[in-house]
C-alpha cells in the first residue's frame, strides 16, 4: 500500500507522544524472562519485533500476560531457566529477538529450533553462532551455513571460567547478548572483541539494565576485554523510556519546516544512543528547550531556525547509526554537504541501508557520493518519486520527512512501520490534517 505525503508551505508545531523503546523492550524482556520471580513491564513497545519476542516466550513455555493495549507485559520469571526442554521459535525479522534469543537458548540444556523471515536469513548470524559455539553449544544450520533456521543444543554444565573472541563490526547485538546471557553458566567470562568498530552505546545500555535487574555488573578491563560475572537478575516493575529513535523523526520533521516539536516524557538520563542525533541537529542550527511536565517528569521541545538555515556537517554515526536514514532525510534542506562516516555495519540490516539511501536520494535529483562506510549527501531540491522503502520500517519513517518538502512524494508499502512504529503514519496524517 502506498502512502502520499502532503508537503507542507509553513512551519509545523508538534506535539506527539511515540511508543516505548524498541531496544529497550526487547533487553527488558529477556531479562524478565532470565530473572527470578516476577517482572512487570509498563510502556512496553506494541510492535511486530515485540510480538515476536512475546510470542517466542510463550512458545518457550514462559507464563506471559499483556494487557489489552500491550503496554503492560508481566512475565514470570525462571532464573534462568526455559521452561520446556525442546521448542520450536519464530524470531520473525527481529534482530534483537533473533540475537538475544539465540543467545539465551544457547545457555540452556535442551534441543531449540529457531525460525525467522527470509529478510532475517540475510542479516548477520556468523559472528555470535561462532562465540556460543566456542562456549560448548551444538549449533545446526539447516539451510545456508550461518542463518537461520538453526536448531540449538545448549549448554548443560556450569563453568566456572571461560573466554571467548567475538567481532561486533556487523553488529554490537552480538555482544549485548553474550553480555546479557552469560550470568545464567558462567561464574565467569572474558569477552575479547576484534575488528575495528567502535559501537558502544547499545552495549551500555545492555550494561546499565543488568543492573537495574539486579546483576552486580560489567567489568571493562581495557577497551576491547570484557569480563562478565555470576549473578542472578531479579523480577522488577519497570518503567520502559519513550523510542529516541521514533521521537527522533518528528524533530526532524520540524528542522527541515523551520517548526518546532515536542515529545512528551523524553529523559535527559536516557539509556539510548540515538539522544545524540538530537545534538546534531542542534549543530545544524536547531534549539533544543527542557521543560517540566508535572508529574510526568519532562518533554524536550526543539525549536528549528528559518527554512533554508539548516547547516551541513561531518559527524561519525557509529553509536547511533539507525539515525543514519533520518539525517539522510533532511540533508538536502543543509545550506552545505552532510557527510555521514563509520556506517558500514548499517549495509547488513533491514536493507542495505547505505545504497537505499543513495539510490533513493538519486532517484530525487540529489547528487549523493556512496562509499563502503560512509555517505556524503549534497544540497538540493528534491523532487517526488515511489519511493522504494525494500521492506525497511526506517526508510518508510524517514523519507516521510523528505516529502514534507517534495511535491509528489509517494512512500510505497509503509506498512512495513508495523515492524517498530504501526502508528507512524497515522500520527502524521495527524500532523497533517488529513481527514479533517
Amino acid at each position: 500500500m502506498d502512502y502520499e505525503v502532503r508537503p507542507v508551505n509553513g512551519p509545523l508545531h508538534i506535539d506527539v507522544e511515540v511508543p516505548g523503546s524498541k531496544s529497550i523492550t526487547n533487553r527488558a524482556l529477556l531479562m524478565a524472562a532470565m530473572a527470578e520471580g516476577e517482572s512487570v513491564l509498563e510502556g512496553v513497545l506494541s510492535s511486530d519485533d515485540s510480538a515476536c519476542f512475546l510470542q517466542a516466550l510463550r512458545d518457550l513455555g514462559f507464563d506471559v500476560a499483556q494487557e489489552e493495549d500491550g503496554k503492560r507485559v508481566t512475565i514470570q520469571g525462571q532464573q534462568g531457566r526455559i521452561p520446556k526442554e525442546q521448542a520450536e521459535i519464530f524470531v520473525g525479522s527481529a534482530g534483537t529477538a533473533a540475537r538475544f534469543l539465540t543467545a539465551f537458548l544457547a545457555m540452556n540444556p535442551g534441543a531449540y529450533r529457531v525460525n525467522a523471515t527470509e529478510q532475517m536469513k540475510k542479516r548477520p548470524m556468523g559472528e555470535l553462532l561462532h562465540a556460543l559455539r566456542q562456549l560448548g553449544a551444538e549449533i545446526t544450520c539447516l539451510e545456508e551455513e550461518d542463518t537461520f533456521p538453526l536448531v540449538i543444543r545448549g549448554i548443560g554444565e556450569e563453568i566456572g571460567r571461560g573466554a571467548v573472541s567475538l567481532n561486533i563490526d556487523r553488529s554490537s547485538q552480538f555482544l549485548s547478548a553474550l553480555l546479557m546471557v552469560a550470568p545464567l553458566r558462567f561464574g565467569e567470562l572474558e569477552i575479547t572483541l576484534t575488528g575495528i568498530r567502535e559501537a558502544r552505546s547499545y552495549v551500555e545500555m545492555s550494561e546499565q539494565m543488568m543492573v537495574q535487574f539486579g546483576h552486580p555488573g560489567v567489568e571493562q578491563l581495557s577497551g576491547n576485554v570484557y569480563r562478565v560475572s555470576r549473578g542472578c537478575y531479579q523480577g522488577r516493575h519497570y518503567q520502559i523510556e519513550p523510542d529516541v529513535s521514533a521521537a527522533c523523526y518528528f524533530y526532524a520533521m520540524a528542522a527541515v519546516t523551520g517548526g518546532s516539536a515536542v515529545v512528551r516524557r523524553m529523559r535527559r538520563d536516557s539509556l539510548q544512543g540515538d539522544m545524540r542525533f538530537l545534538y546534531i541537529l542542534e549543530k545544524m542550527g536547531c534549539e533544543l528547550q527542557w521543560e517540566p511536565l508535572g508529574d510526568e517528569g519532562e518533554q524536550l521541545r526543539l525549536v528549528a531556525p528559518p527554512v533554508g538555515s539548516l547547516k551541513g556537517f561531518e559527524e561519525s554515526f557509529s553509536d547511533f547509526s539507525d539515525q543514519t536514514l533520518t539525517a539522510a532525510a533532511i540533508a538536502p534542506f543543509a545550506d552545505s554537504p552532510v557527510t555521514i562516516k563509520g556506517i558500514g555495519h548499517i549495509r547488513g540490516q533491514e536493507s542495505d541501508r547505505i545504497h537505499v539511501i543513495a539510490s533513493q536520494l538519486q532517484r530525487m535529483g540529489i547528487k549523493c557520493q556512496e562509499r563502503e562506510d560512509s555517505l556524503s549527501i549534497l544540497p538540493g531540491q528534491p523532487k517526488g518519486i515511489r519511493v522504494d522503502t525494500f521492506d525497511d520500517h526506517r526508510v518508510a519513517m524517514s523519507f516521510a520527512v523528505t516529502g514534507l518538502r517534495a511535491e509528489n512524494m509517494i512512500i510505497g508499502d509503509w506498512e512495513c512501520c508495523r515492524k517498530t512504529f504501526p502508528e507512524y503514519f497515522q500520527i502524521l496524517d495527524r500532523i497533517l490534517g488529513k481527514g479533517k
